[in-house]
C-alpha cells in the first residue's frame, strides 16, 4: 500500500498541473456536448402534426380478457401521447396538437390528477364545454373520456394520471366523462381520490336531452325501434319506461342525491345546457369564475352557425374561419309525436322541480312544452 501511495505521488508530481487542468477541461465538454446532441434530439419536432383524436361516443367497456392483452400496447401509446403533449406550442385552436420534449419536462411540467371534472350529462353540451375550456390558457385538459371512475378503474391512479397532459405551475387539469354523473360508485370513487375536487355538470331539458341520445343511437343502429315505442312499458296506460337509459338520465334530482353524499354543492357547477347555445360567453364567464380562472374565453371566441343552430369557436386574433364541432354534432332530430313529447313533459316536471330546489336555480325546461323541441343538438 506504501509502494503504491509513493509510486502515484511521483506520477502526479511529474504532470504539469496545466495538463492535468486541461484534461479535465475536455472532459467536461465532451459531457456537455453529448448532453446538448441528446436534448436537441429530443425537441426534434414530428414530420406531421399529432392531433388528438376525440371519439364522438365512449367505446364500449372492455372485457377483462382485452383489457390485459392491450395494456401494454395503450401504455406505450399513451406515454408517446403525453410526451408530445408537455410544454409544447399553444394557440386559440380547440384540437389538441401540442408538440413537447422530454426535456422540458424536466423543468416544470408534470402530469397531475385532475383538479377538477366534467362528470355530466351525456348530450347535454359537455363536448362543447371542454373544447371552450380548453381555449383558456390556464386550463389543459386530456381530448378523449378517460372513463377511469366507471370503467378503468381497476387499473389504478398511476394510469389515470399518465393520461392527463403535463401542466405548469398555475395550470388546471381536467378531463371530461358525461357517464359518471349516473355511474353509482363514481361519487365514492373520486372523492377518495380528492375530496376537494371541482364537479362540473352541464344540464339540459330532460325531454330534449333523451331525443339527441336516441338521435345519436339511430345514427349507428337505423334497425331500433322508434322513439315513441322505446319510451313506453305501454302506452295505452301512458306507463312510462324510466328503465330506458335514455330517460333515466334525465331524472337529475336522483342522480344528483347520490353525489351529494360525499360533495357540498359548493362544489359543484351547473351549466345550462340551452344558454350554453344562446349565450355561450356567458356560461362560459360562470364557469371560468368557478374554476378560479381569469375571464380569457369571452364573446370574441364565439361565432354562431345558423346552418349547424349553435356556436363555433373562432380564433380572436384574426379571420380565420371558425371551428366547429364535427359532424356527429348538430344532427336533425326525428319528429317526435307531440303527445308523447306532453307525457313526457308532464313525467319529468317533479323531477326537474326537485332540481332545481335542490340546486337553487330554475332552468325554464317547462317553457320548452309550448315552444317545442329543438330540431337539432349541439352535443
Amino acid at each position: 500500500m506504501a509502494c503504491w501511495q509513493s509510486g502515484t505521488s511521483a506520477f502526479t508530481s511529474k504532470v504539469p498541473r496545466k495538463i492535468l487542468f486541461m484534461f479535465t477541461l475536455s472532459l467536461s465538454v465532451t459531457y456537455l456536448f453529448y448532453s446538448l446532441v441528446s436534448c436537441y434530439s429530443s425537441l426534434q419536432f414530428p414530420l406531421q402534426d399529432n392531433y388528438a383524436t376525440e371519439e364522438e361516443d365512449p367505446p364500449p367497456p372492455p372485457t377483462r380478457a382485452s383489457a390485459f392483452a392491450d395494456r401494454d400496447r395503450e401504455r406505450d401509446l399513451d406515454r408517446d401521447q403525453g410526451r408530445e403533449r408537455e410544454r409544447g406550442l399553444r394557440d386559440f385552436s380547440t384540437t389538441d396538437s401540442d408538440l413537447g420534449a422530454n426535456c422540458t419536462s424536466e423543468y416544470g411540467g408534470e402530469k397531475k390528477l385532475p383538479q377538477a371534472i366534467i362528470i355530466g350529462v351525456k348530450k347535454g353540451g359537455t363536448r362543447a364545454l371542454l373544447e371552450a375550456l380548453r381555449v383558456h390558457p390556464d386550463v389543459r385538459a386530456v381530448g378523449n373520456e378517460p372513463h377511469f371512475f366507471d370503467r378503468n378503474y381497476e387499473r389504478g391512479l398511476d394510469w389515470y394520471r399518465d393520461l392527463m397532459p403535463s401542466t405548469l405551475e398555475g395550470q388546471i387539469t381536467m378531463e371530461k366523462t358525461p357517464s359518471y354523473f349516473v355511474t353509482n360508485h363514481a361519487p365514492k370513487r373520486i372523492h377518495a381520490m380528492a375530496r376537494d375536487i371541482k364537479l362540473i355538470i352541464v344540464v339540459r331539458n330532460p325531454v330534449t336531452r333523451a331525443i339527441s341520445d336516441y338521435t345519436q343511437t339511430l345514427s349507428k343502429k337505423p334497425e331500433i325501434p322508434t322513439f315513441e315505442v322505446l319510451a313506453f312499458k305501454n302506452r295505452t296506460l301512458g306507463l312510462i319506461d324510466a328503465s330506458w337509459s335514455a330517460l333515466r338520465i334525465g331524472i337529475y334530482a336522483l342522480h344528483l342525491e347520490t353525489w351529494m353524499q360525499y360533495f357540498p354543492l359548493s362544489q359543484m357547477h351547473f351549466v345550462s345546457g340551452e344558454r350554453l347555445i344562446v349565450d355561450p360567453a356567458g356560461e362560459m364567464a360562470k364557469v371560468q369564475d368557478f374554476l378560479g380562472l381569469k375571464r380569457i374565453v369571452t364573446d370574441k371566441h364565439f361565432y354562431f352557425n345558423k346552418t349547424k343552430g349553435f356556436p363555433c369557436l373562432k380564433k380572436p386574433e384574426d379571420s380565420s374561419t371558425p371551428r366547429c364541432l364535427g359532424k356527429s354534432k348538430g344532427r336533425t332530430h326525428p319528429r317526435i309525436d307531440p303527445d308523447v313529447l306532453r307525457r313526457l313533459h308532464k313525467f319529468f316536471k317533479p323531477f326537474n322541480m326537485m332540481f332545481y330546489q335542490m340546486t337553487g336555480q330554475n332552468f325554464e325546461w317547462e317553457l320548452g312544452e309550448t315552444a317545442g323541441e329543438p330540431r337539432s343538438s349541439q352535443d
